[in-house]
């Protein structure tokens, strides 16, 4: 992508907290170029109200939410309120924002074990932990509030019930600055390795058009709750019973974004933009219906078979799958050097299908001509994923992951010791 610009400006060191978590020399870098708007992306400093407020102050266009809304619905302790004022369900969890560990274990043990440690300006499965006993609280207390001020800037911290092997849904939404809000449907995310999704599908088998529509009423009552500008996701745990839950607000465009943008036929990225520059969002509630079945693999530099350990190193050779219905957004090239100092995703391979059965034999056929030589990726193993009974039945949930890897590294022991 700096090679497709028009220009790049270096603003640091590898490290995050000399460059992408730096705000003077992002804000420096906009100055110096005559900028007139920033998008975030997906990490780092996209839900930091301070950042935010500082774009701002420079009457510089921020392409997203406020700043004042990023303070609450970004800070996920303060967005578990607005959900409860809302009258929308929440998972049991603490008042707000935990700073002391021996306030922690107090919340811990009235709640209940297991519990979640989450970091309240936390994402991309960052900064999260469960915690299964008061002997091991402390430390996994003061390890998350560690992981969380190095990925974030802020170490804030709040705790939430743990509610064991959901599915992980979450509802698209889009606001413009003239009162109009509107939900793209649902997402399902619940194909997660250490709380960060590998594979997510739009609509969910599990969402019948009674709960869609009642999560989709949720999302929107929570975005007018703080009068919601541009896009946003609100994530939701759904239970075997069907009952939903809301976890948090993601107060940015999501990185599985492609497959509401495959099934609705509207541009995420476009509405985002034209409504920072005070546009009526181009499409209505009513205009928008579901098309086709869409599945989104994350390609990532790591080796499934040694825990998933990330795999930097130079990619000697690549072939990059196509096709009708494929779509892959990705930044690799031949002789491309993947650093260790960022996240190990490489790309997000998407395919769109009449139905789920389609998408699935597309997204197949999609791996087996998808070709990295020279690191490890996870690309067998996505492969592996697909033909899983549990996956094409469309019966998995957050534990998914815990139960096929198992079966995995099993498998694999027996073929090495034979």
């Amino acid at each position: 992508h700096v090679q497709l610009a028009d220009e790049a400006v270096c603003i640091g060191g590898h490290l995050s907290k000399d460059s992408y978590l730096n705000m003077n020399r992002i804000l420096s870098a906009a100055i110096s170029t005559g900028c007139n708007a920033i998008h975030p992306g997906y990490g780092f400093l996209s839900e930091n109200a301070k950042f935010v407020q500082m774009v701002e102050d420079c009457q510089i266009k921020f392409i997203g939410p406020s700043s004042s809304v990023i303070s609450q619905l970004g800070d996920k302790a303060t967005a578990r309120k607005i959900a409860v004022a809302a009258s929308i369900p929440v998972v049991e969890g603490s008042d707000g924002i935990i700073d002391d560990v021996k306030d922690g274990l107090k919340t811990a043990k009235k709640i209940g074990y297991p519990v979640m440690i989450k970091a309240s300006s936390g994402g991309g499965g960052k900064g999260i932990s469960v915690v299964h006993s008061d002997e091991e609280f402390v430390a996994v207390f003061k390890k998350t509030q560690l992981e969380a001020e190095a990925n974030f800037g802020d170490k804030s911290l709040y705790i939430e019930k743990y509610i064991a092997n959901p599915r992980h849904v979450e509802m698209q939404i889009i606001a413009d600055h003239f009162g109009n809000v509107v939900h793209l449907f649902e997402r399902d995310c619940s194909i997660q390795r250490r709380n960060q999704k590998m594979i997510e599908e739009a609509p969910s088998n599990v969402v019948s058009d009674t709960l869609r529509r009642k999560m989709g009423q949720a999302a929107v009552k929570l975005a007018k709750a703080v009068n919601y500008t541009n896009a946003g996701t609100i994530e939701f745990l759904v239970d075997k019973d069907g009952k939903f839950y809301f976890i948090e607000m993601n107060t940015r465009i999501q990185v599985e974004h492609p497959v509401t943008e495959m099934i609705t036929g509207i541009d995420l990225i476009k509405e985002q933009i034209r409504i920072t520059y005070q546009k009526k969002l181009s499409f209505k509630q009513r205009d928008l219906t579901i098309l086709g079945h869409a599945i989104e693999c994350r390609i990532n530099a790591e080796d499934p078979l040694k825990n998933f350990m990330p795999t930097p190193g130079r990619i000697k050779r690549i072939l990059l799958p196509g096709g009708f219905g494929v779509r892959l957004d990705t930044f690799i090239y031949p002789d491309y050097t993947v650093v260790p100092f960022y996240d190990s995703m490489l790309g997000k391979l998407i395919v769109v299908g009449k139905n789920r059965k389609e998408a699935i034999r597309k997204l197949r056929v999609a791996l087996e001509q998808f070709v990295i030589e020279g690191i490890e990726t996870n690309i067998e193993y996505q492969y592996m994923i697909t033909h899983h009974p549990d996956f094409i039945k469309g019966t998995y949930d957050t534990g998914f992951i815990a139960k096929f890897h198992q079966l995995v590294m099993e498998e694999y022991h027996e073929t090495t010791t034979k």
